[in-house]
């Protein structure tokens, strides 16, 4: 059985598929600065806004 890691210790995670992630990024660790941040920029696939949800799932580029 996996164990669940209790909310207190879960990091917030930051998907950044387009411009400004990381400018919320910071503004969140300001805001938090105790909080552990997982941040994910894929400036590979970006934008994101042209792309239909199918697309996004399966990673069709």
């Amino acid at each position: 059985m996996t164990k669940i890691p209790s909310e207190a210790s879960r990091p917030l995670g930051i998907f950044d598929s387009g411009i400004g992630g990381l400018t919320v990024a910071n503004a969140i660790h300001k805001l938090m600065p105790n909080e552990s941040l997982i941040y994910f920029g894929d400036t590979a696939h970006l934008p994101y806004g042209d792309k239909s949800p199918e697309a996004i799932k399966n990673g069709r580029w």
